[in-house]
């Protein structure tokens, strides 16, 4: 099954390679870009509550997707990247076995503990 959804995680991140390529930035853009949601993990500098709902924010794809649809409606594509990046980026990260995180700490996922033998 853990196959299974990797390559179910795979196939979501060539989607969001697909949904970069239609909005006409530059490649270089988008390999800049693919970690920047990382950025959420700073709030576990407050405390694992914050950081582990912070962290969640960036790496929903419910989120990713109401962005970029958001931006399709607007017409600004601004947003239409912003959840094209937090999308594959989430979908790369679920292929690394990082899930969103409990409140517990940052390697409890709803993926399993990272790092658990």
């Amino acid at each position: 099954m853990k196959n299974s959804l990797k390559l179910e995680e795979f196939a979501m991140f060539t989607i969001g390679i697909f949904m970069f390529s239609i909005l006409g930035y530059s490649w270089w853009l988008f390999f800049v870009l693919l970690l920047t949601p990382d950025i959420g993990a700073l709030g576990y500098v407050i405390n694992s509550k914050v950081g582990a709902f912070v962290y969640n924010v960036f790496h929903h794809k419910a989120i990713a997707i109401l962005l970029y649809f958001i931006g399709i409606y607007f017409e600004y594509p601004l947003l239409q990247l912003a959840g094209t990046i937090l999308f594959s980026h989430s979908c790369l990260d679920r292929i690394f076995g990082y899930g969103l995180k409990y409140k517990k700490g940052f390697k409890f996922t709803h993926l399993g503990e990272i790092g658990k033998k």
